[in-house]
């Protein structure tokens, strides 16, 4: 995994940590799904006009395997 991805996990984990909603927490996976999806989301934005190809190879290079 990339460093963004384990950004994200750690956000997730303090904001699943310390915020238990009326004993309903919200779980580490939705936060980490719901932070994932908002920086995919933001990457598709960047080109609105383009083809989805691109979107999705930004999005892959965003996201994906550094290696």
């Amino acid at each position: 995994m990339n460093e963004r991805i384990y950004k994200l996990a750690e956000q997730a984990w303090d904001a699943t940590a310390v915020s238990p909603d009326f004993g309903h927490p919200v779980s580490f996976v939705e936060k980490f799904a719901e932070l994932i999806l908002q920086g995919c989301i933001a990457q598709v934005r960047k080109d609105e006009n383009g083809p989805a190809y691109e979107a999705a190879a930004r999005i892959w290079e965003h996201f994906g395997d550094e290696q």
